[in-house]
Formats: structure tokens, sequence, C-alpha cells
């Protein structure tokens, strides 16, 4: 689903992303952790033609992204902070965004889901973050794309939206969706993820099962596996 191979990519002197190579099947829930500075960024960023990289190539779907634009229609994109304009209100935010990608949407169950019906007329800006977190949900999950890539999703959700939101990531998994997470809560890791995929500095440390990192590391929990996997990196 996404091939990347050698990929570099260098902002000035700072070379972030050093010769990643990576396979993300179709299908499942991947978690891609590391470090603030480790590439996970870049590497979403590319993936997403956001950035275009130094060198190497980058698949999706079987079809080389470089300097194509289409492929993105399989995209769903959530990205961390959502950072709407404050003036025009949320049906009107919903609308706007369906008008641009010309794609069928489905937003009325997802408004129930994240119970956003009394905020249908609302301006942004009278918004909560995490009631601006929700309605960002809904703009990433309306859209029916074989591809999900979701930057810090969990953040701002109260305890039943984070609830629904987890029941939704497993709906998507059953229809044989590729999500791919950005997040620093393990705990939500442990519970949603299928594969991990931990960066550092630029290179891929580990790529496998929660079970495969544990036994690897002879840890009780990811956090005790990661700590130990990042130690060992920097020591080579």
């Amino acid at each position: 689903m996404i091939e990347i191979s050698n990929l570099h990519k260098s902002f000035k002197k700072n070379h972030v992303l050093k010769g990643i190579d990576l396979d993300i099947d179709k299908g499942g829930i991947y978690a891609i952790l590391g470090p603030n500075g480790s590439g996970k960024t870049t590497m979403i960023k590319s993936i997403l033609g956001m950035i275009v990289p130094n060198e190497g190539q980058l698949k999706v779907d079987g079809e080389d992204i470089a300097k194509k634009f289409t492929y993105r229609q399989k995209l769903n994109y959530l990205p961390q902070i959502a950072n709407f304009p404050g003036n025009i209100k949320v049906s009107e935010l919903i609308r706007m965004i369906i008008d641009l990608r010309e794609q069928s949407a489905d937003h009325e169950p997802l408004l129930d889901t994240f119970g956003l019906r009394p905020y249908w007329d609302q301006k942004l800006s009278t918004l909560s973050g995490g009631s601006a977190q929700k309605v960002n949900l809904v703009l990433t999950f309306m859209f029916d794309n074989p591809i999900y890539i979701l930057d810090e999703p969990t953040t701002g959700l109260d305890p039943n939206a984070l609830i629904q939101f987890k029941e939704l990531l497993k709906r998507e998994k059953a229809k044989g969706k590729t999500i791919l997470i950005t997040t620093h809560i393990m705990p939500f890791v442990e519970e949603v993820a299928d594969e991990i995929i931990y960066l550092l500095e630029g290179r891929i440390g580990f790529k496998g099962s929660i079970d495969a990192l544990l036994e690897l590391h002879q840890a009780e929990d990811i956090e005790h596996a990661i700590a130990k996997m990042a130690k060992n990196m920097v020591d080579v």
C-alpha cells in the first residue's frame, strides 16, 4: 500500500531522514513512534506530498508519487492542530471541505458519534479545543478512502469521545483501511495498534508487532521496550 525506498530529506545542514526503507501493507493500524525530531513528521509530510525528498522513492498503492497529486484522493489526513477559520460555522466548514474534495461524504453519522449536532450552526471560534478536534475527526473520516494518516488524533478528546474514536478505528480497520497514527500516548498504542514503526534520528529502529517488540527487548510494557531500544540505537 505504501512503499518507501532510500528516502532522504535535509533542511539546509539538518539531515532529517537518512535512507528510510519501509513497506506498509494494506489494512491495519500502524503506530509511528519516536521522540521529537526523529523524522516522523517529515516522513508523513513526504507521503502526503507536502515535502519533496532529496532522494529516494515513495509509492502509494503501487504508484510513484513524484510530481503527482491525484493519489492524494486516496488519503484522509488529520493534522495535529485543528486550525480552522474562526468566522465560519461548523456546517459551513464541512460543506466547504466536501465541495473542495469533490468526493462523496457521509458526515451525518459522525455528527452523532461525537455529539456535534448542537454545534452545527456555531462559529468555529466559539468551540473548545476538544470540540474542534471532534470536528477535525469528522472532516477526516467522512470520506471513504483506503488510507488514513492521523497526527496525534486523541488530543483534547474527553473520555467518551476517546471511546467513540477507538470504536471508529475498529470499524474502519474491519473495512480493510490502512491507518497510520503518530502519538505519544503509549496506552492508546497498546490498545489499538497492530504494528509499531519506531524512528530515531531519521532511521527506522523497529517495525513489527507489540509482542515482538516486548520479546526483543525483554520488557514488560511498551514504554520500557522503547526506552531500551532508543538507548541501544544511540549506543551503536
